[in-house]
């Protein structure tokens, strides 16, 4: 663990948080308030403070970190412990697969939100796709003793998903540039996208 993890920190950690934050940034509302669930250290809300100072970042997240970057207010990983319409928007970052059902917090997102919900995530579509995202799942979680339940979701359930909720997709990238050539050839390939939702 300690090579792969060595390995994952220099040659993928800092490209990813830094293509994240480029990729969410343009996608948050003007002037608004944002609630990062499961926002870890809050490392991606810097970045996106970086480039859009005009928003207001908080995080919650189930395992709070002795040190962030952003305040970050404990909760139970199912109830988001604001009142309903609180945030502007709301981001979940490589977050909904760590639930056993991602329905709850997407439903606990439309509550807390006055308009909409950004996501990153993963689509389990196309070849080998389960065993690469367990792969870096291990590789970027196991350390910090997240929880791992490998709940992916192929892009269909998805949509189907964000529809049983009223969740209208105004926008959806299925290619996010998160690796360098060559390793985007194994853990790239649609294996990952970025959506902006909106209620009602």
């Amino acid at each position: 663990m300690g090579v792969v993890a060595r390995v994952h920190g220099e040659y993928v950690f800092a490209r990813r948080i830094r293509v994240l934050a480029e990729s969410l940034a343009p996608l948050l509302p003007e002037g608004g308030t944002v609630l990062d669930v499961g926002c870890g250290d809050g490392q991606i809300d810097r970045l996106i403070g970086l480039r859009r100072p005009d928003l207001r970042i908080e995080g919650i997240d189930v395992l709070v970190r002795p040190e962030t970057h952003v305040p970050v207010t404990p909760f139970d990983g199912r109830r988001i412990p604001f009142p309903d319409r609180s945030f502007d928007a709301v981001m979940f970052v490589d977050v909904l697969h760590h639930t056993d059902d991602p329905l709850v917090l997407l439903a606990e997102a439309a509550r807390v939100t006055r308009g909409s919900i950004v996501i990153k995530d993963h689509c389990r579509d196309g070849l080998l796709a389960g065993p690469t995202l367990r792969f870096m799942d291990w590789v970027g979680n196991a350390r910090h003793g997240v929880a791992l339940p490998y709940n992916y979701w192929p892009e269909r359930r998805w949509r189907d998903a964000f529809g049983t909720l009223g969740l209208r997709i105004a926008r959806w990238e299925g290619r996010v540039d998160l690796y360098p050539w060559p390793a985007s050839l194994v853990f790239g390939r649609g294996l990952h996208f970025v959506a902006r939702l909106e209620t009602g």
